[in-house]
């Protein structure tokens, strides 16, 4: 038998072999990859030095696994431990360091970086600090770096400092945007699909780190008496899922984008790197196979124990290899290279993207544009609605078909609006944008509520029993959280849906939108969510606090469609052109000049957005009328059951105050 203290100390010895074991691979497979590559070959021009040139990639690589422990420690915390313990404190505490780790490197990264784009002479002369200023408040590049860094500073604090459910939510969330001005950074920003690499690149990052993350806490809390670890384990697993499906098809996504064809990916140093990856990654995706499915249930036996180190400290290793091509990739130019600024068109300058051809009837069947983060969303929510239902079903539970059909509708337009002919035109013509805000905000919501995904999820998934929170807590919390109440009150509901929707076109929103990445993503967001809210507080299943009466809905919904109307015609009756520096700059020749089609899109927002608000009233008057007959059978069936017992009594009653008022009447002509 093994004592508790040898036992202690061989889990500290592996604990300490993992680390060295992921920070030694990632640093080989780095120096061999940008070796490979020529990421660290000096430039003919202006050389920075062997310092800066591998300084760099180190430094990347340091904030990449420092971002990993910090945000994939949150994550599995909030999934898998109980919020007061001293497993889930420790957790945090992981995260504050890998915080703090992320901050000195992403300094460091972005002092590099200034360092290789101006080559400047270190000195501590106010010249220096002055160019380095500038570089770090006016460049876009600059500000970047600066923008990781006070992000990684203040995630260090705030997961040092907060230790329950709400704050660490938050916590997490912010160390999860902290990857987005990394994703625009490099060559993901300066690629022909802009809007692709850098999704692309945004969740393989994040869904990276998760994984990583988590495993180096695995590492870390195994063999802790207060960690239940075969359930730790398996809930681990659950996460490192679903970040292998997201980090499989953005990779692939990001590799097509930057490699461009089959002969890049053989025979360039940057299609090996990525090949060596994805051999990586297979590998990890059946070693992590492998122990999660014959391992968990044997976690249990010393012999387990031995099997679990080996087996993880081989993923440690892969995850270091895999860490450091990455840090190679992204200093290592892609095949398909930059265009040269005087060589671009008008379109090209502006979008990032050649333009497309004309507009056609075949090409809206056949034009497509995906945007990876709505594909990997749709792909998610399918698949988690579709096991939702098949549970139900092996226990004996019932789900109406019709809302399958429609939550399946309601997916499939949302990939074709935000992937297809919608999102391949609508950053040049302002109708086709209009199209894609109306499907955003009107149709898919309509699809989706019907669809009722809260009420399955709360019938389908476990309730957890250990005080942990998996995903019906969560969901439960969201539902009854004080900012729930107020934005799925109709009123608020009613008034984010309109408002933003004359606030967006009618200030500087829409140039945002158009003109930054995260703008366009952030449009795409607000308007789905606004109108699913909408949408909720008049037909949803769904639990909500509070819904107005039947009539109110009604007159709700006629004062939405009016102030909807004037919307489309408020912008058919513009005298200038929207966005004009936008939309009349893209040097297209074909189509309806920019003016004629901004009309177009005013009609398309007055005529066929009114469609589903159409839609909306006559289900709201559909759900009246059964309310009623429910109501009348309900009626109907207690009385039956009473035997007209309120009826009779209520006659009883009425009797009682006709004999009352009788004996008045009788005492006032004595």
């Amino acid at each position: 038998m093994t004592s508790r203290a040898e036992t202690t100390t061989r889990s500290s010895a592996y604990r300490l072999a993992g680390i060295a074991i992921l920070l030694v691979a990632a640093v080989v497979a780095t120096v061999i990859a940008l070796a490979l590559g020529g990421g660290a070959k000096p430039p003919l021009l202006q050389d920075p030095g062997p310092f800066v040139l591998w300084g760099t990639p180190i430094a990347r690589l340091v904030m990449n696994i420092a971002g990993a422990a910090m945000l994939g420690s949150l994550v599995l915390a909030l999934f898998a431990l109980r919020a007061g313990e001293k497993a889930f404190d420790a957790a945090l505490n992981i995260a504050s360091v890998g915080a703090a780790i992320f901050t000195v490197a992403s300094g460091l990264a972005g002092f590099l970086a200034f360092m290789a784009a101006f080559n400047p002479k270190l000195s501590i002369e106010r010249e220096f600090g002055t160019q380095l200023g500038r570089f770090l408040l006016d460049l876009p590049l600059g500000q970047s770096w600066l923008i990781t860094t006070i992000f990684g500073a203040v995630i260090t604090v705030l997961a040092f400092a907060w230790r329950t459910w709400t704050p660490t939510l938050i916590t997490a969330l912010l160390a999860a945007a902290s990857f987005l001005p990394l994703a625009t950074q490099g060559h993901a920003g300066d690629l022909a699909g802009h809007n692709i690499a850098v999704n692309s690149i945004l969740l393989h990052m994040i869904a990276a780190a998760v994984w990583l993350g988590g495993l180096l806490l695995l590492v870390l809390l195994r063999g802790r008496t207060d960690v239940d670890t075969p359930r730790l384990v398996a809930r681990y697993s659950s996460l490192a899922i679903a970040a292998f499906a997201v980090v499989a098809v953005s990779g692939v996504t990001r590799s097509i984008v930057a490699v461009g064809s089959w002969d890049a990916l053989w025979a360039t140093p940057y299609g090996a790197i990525v090949l060596a990856k994805v051999a990586l990654l297979v590998g990890m995706g059946l070693l992590g196979a492998w122990y999660r499915t014959r391992l968990i249930p044997k976690l249990s036996g010393e012999r387990a124990t031995r099997w679990f180190w080996m087996l993880v400290l081989g993923e440690v290793a892969l995850m270091g290899l895999a860490s450091g091509a990455a840090a190679a990739l992204a200093r290592t130019p892609p095949p398909t290279g930059e265009t040269a600024a005087f060589a671009q068109t008008p379109a090209e300058i502006l979008t990032g993207a050649t333009l497309p051809p004309e507009l056609t009837l075949e090409r809206w069947f056949t034009a497509w544009n995906i945007d990876v983060l709505w594909l990997v969303a749709a792909g998610f929510g399918l698949f988690l609605y579709l096991a939702g239902v098949i549970r139900l079903h092996r226990r004996g539970d019932r789900w109406p078909i019709y809302r399958t059909v429609f939550w399946i509708l309601g997916m499939l337009l949302l990939v074709w609006v935000t992937g297809g002919p919608i999102n391949a035109y609508q950053e040049y013509l302002f109708s086709v944008h209009m199209l894609g805000h109306m499907m955003l905000s009107m149709a898919i919501p309509l699809l989706l509520v019907t669809g009722a995904p809260i009420t399955l999820a709360l019938r389908a998934v476990h309730k957890r029993d250990d005080g942990t929170r998996g995903g019906r807590e969560w969901i439960m919390w969201a539902v009854h959280s004080p900012v729930a109440r107020v934005l799925t009150h109709p009123f608020v509901a009613a008034a984010i849906f309109i408002l933003s929707l004359w606030a967006f076109y009618f200030t500087d929103l829409v140039r945002w939108s158009m003109y930054e990445h995260l703008g366009h993503e952030w449009m795409v967001i607000h308007f789905l969510m606004s109108g699913y809210l909408f949408v909720m507080s008049l037909i949803g299943a769904d639990p909500v606090p509070y819904r107005l009466p039947y009539p109110g809905r009604l007159i709700t919904l006629i004062a939405i469609m009016a102030m909807h109307a004037f919307f489309g015609i408020a912008i058919m009756m513009q005298d200038g052109l929207m966005v004009a520096d936008w939309f009349g700059s893209m040097g297209r020749a074909w189509g309806a000049d920019p003016m004629a089609d901004q009309y177009v899109g005013g009609g398309i927002a007055w005529s066929i957005g009114e469609i589903p608000t159409l839609i909306l009233a006559i289900t709201v008057a559909i759900q009246w009328s059964r309310n009623d007959t429910k109501l009348q059978r309900r009626t109907d069936r207690n009385a039956d059951r009473t035997g007209d017992a309120e009826l009779a009594e209520y006659n009883a009653k009425l009797a009682a105050l006709a004999e009352r008022d009788r004996r008045a009447a009788e005492h006032e002509r004595r």
